[in-house]
């Protein structure tokens, strides 16, 4: 397989010899319209102290595009897109990345599925630390939006049944009974329909004879 070396230059890997990128195109950060960047560590990289101002330039730019592409963190394996991509010419992406710190310092081949695209090290730890963060806030506003669901099941149960709206696993049984049934508006019909559930899931455990009964 023709992969795209640092240096611009094609060379023959064998697929099974690259890296599988970690990230997936179902990982999305479609919200984000920034990135975080780690700045003492880029003005002490050898990239900004060694390289020429227009390598520098063209370096950032691609961490920008590839932010972009999918699966994120990735650029394609093929200078012409590249170069547009770059919006200079291929020749010119070519021979700039010749020099040992061009723009594709430290980009390697990484294998996307079936397809093989270009990674940096640097920007799959930013962009990991990113998805890390969003599961975690989504983790937080979907147990928030729980406790504001339950709390709103809890005073309609009040209106109908005031002693079960102080059941906690009554109403917690019943949030989740609801979300089975994919409600979306829960109107007292739906809620009648829960309670009348529970009543329904109270006497089954009735039924079950207890250990040590004969």
């Amino acid at each position: 397989m023709p992969v795209i070396t640092s240096s611009g230059r094609l060379a023959l890997i064998d697929t099974s010899d690259i890296e599988e990128y970690p990230l997936t195109r179902d990982d999305r950060l479609n919200s984000h319209f920034f990135m975080v960047w780690e700045r003492r560590r880029w003005l002490n990289s050898d990239m900004r102290l060694k390289g020429r101002a227009e390598c520098r330039a063209l370096y950032f730019d691609l961490i920008n595009i590839a932010c972009d592409q999918s699966p994120v963190g990735t650029i394609p394996n093929d200078m012409e897109v590249l170069s547009k991509l770059l919006m200079i010419s291929e020749s010119e992406l070519k021979t700039l990345c010749q020099l040992e710190y061009g723009p594709l310092h430290k980009w390697r081949p990484c294998r996307c599925g079936d397809e093989v695209r270009l990674m940096h090290p640097v920007v799959l730890d930013m962009l990991i630390e990113a998805v890390s963060r969003k599961e975690d806030n989504r983790a937080k506003m979907e147990a928030a939006n729980t406790v504001k669901r339950v709390q709103r099941l809890r005073s309609t149960v009040a209106g109908l049944h005031t002693d079960l709206s102080k059941n906690d696993a009554a109403v917690k049984w019943m949030d989740e009974w609801l979300v089975k049934q994919a409600v979306g508006y829960r109107n007292t019909s739906w809620v009648e329909q829960a309670i009348m559930a529970w009543s329904d899931h109270r006497m089954d455990l009735q039924r079950v004879p207890r250990r040590g009964t004969m």
